[in-house]
């Protein structure tokens, strides 16, 4: 089933087309990532799936409604957490918390409730009755989060949550989102930090200059720009041998040696990995270490777009 579905979506500002005839579907229980860089056109269209900003062209379906005309029936499932900290810095956590989930209709001992396990489940429980403006960036980013879950949505945007914090608040986010997905909730995740997209995100979508120019899961998105892996070996030099043999190994097309590391080109779909073990094996060349390397997010994003992510 489709949580989203987007179709030939256009946003225009004056001359500027920051979206530009995007279409896309997130199936239910996914954590999809949108990857790009800043000013790619992700939080533009999440603001205008949102409802912030008005589209030119194009529909978006949330829950099989349409954004026009069902907008406020969608946000009773929708929770988002934005790129700029929404909280008041002036109220407690626990009040934050609970003026943003009593938005959604929640009350009474729901409401007391449901506030507790949003604060517990971001790690901030003991820092309920502590005013937001004494928390650090990371721990607000944090509270964000507990706002954006207390009533509990089938469906959680993120827009570069994780932008300016500290490392330990940053995996504390991450797992959290994991943990959202485990339980039920599907996810939308924007973000310019690869390693980000290749922990979390069942599928991916780049988007450069307001278009999608590439969707998939991390492997068919690899499977695009290369028909390559590389396998590393690590050894010990004892010996002089011959490469020549290596290369001659089906599907593999070329072997370097540097210091104590056999770097070996092969093509993706072949399985040449036993035939390159028989090759130490046979030559007495020790194998401390081996591993297979494919194409990051970052490597895949240079190759379709020349661009690098954080530029």
């Amino acid at each position: 089933m489709n949580i989203v579905k987007i179709e030939k979506l256009v946003k225009r500002f004056d001359e500027t087309v920051a979206v530009d005839r995007v279409s896309l579907e997130i199936r239910e229980g996914e954590i999809y990532g949108l990857l790009g860089p800043n000013g790619a056109g992700k939080s533009t269209l999440i603001n205008v799936m949102c409802g912030l900003l008005k589209k030119n062209e194009g529909s978006v379906h949330i829950f099989d409604k349409n954004i026009d005309f069902s907008m406020m029936e969608i946000k009773q499932d929708l929770g988002i957490v934005p790129q700029e900290i929404a909280l008041y810095e002036d109220l407690t956590a626990k009040e934050n918390v609970k003026f943003f989930a009593s938005l959604y209709g929640l009350k009474g001992s729901v409401l007391k409730e449901k506030t507790a396990e949003a604060l517990e489940f971001v790690g901030l429980i003991d820092h309920a009755n502590k005013l937001a403006r004494t928390f650090s960036g990371g721990m607000k980013r944090r509270l964000n989060i507990a706002c954006a879950i207390a009533h509990q949505p089938k469906l959680i945007i993120m827009d570069e949550p994780t932008v300016g914090i500290d490392p330990q608040s940053r995996n504390h986010i991450l797992n959290s989102v994991k943990k959202l997905n485990q339980l039920g909730t599907t996810v939308i995740y924007t973000t310019h930090y690869m390693e980000e997209a290749e922990f979390l995100c069942s599928r991916i979508g780049i988007i450069d200059y307001g278009k999608l120019i590439a969707e998939g899961t991390n492997q068919e998105l690899q499977n695009l720009v290369t028909d390559r892996k590389t396998i590393v070996v690590k050894t010990s030099i004892g010996k002089t041998y011959d490469l020549r043999e290596l290369s001659e190994i089906k599907g593999v097309l070329d072997a370097n040696v540097k210091d104590s590391t056999v770097i070996i080109e092969t093509l993706r779909e072949t399985d040449a990995v036993g035939d390159i073990v028989r090759f130490f094996e046979k030559n007495e060349l020790p194998i401390l270490d081996i591993q297979m390397k494919n194409a990051n997010l970052e490597t895949i994003f240079l190759s379709l777009t020349g661009r690098k992510l954080r530029q």
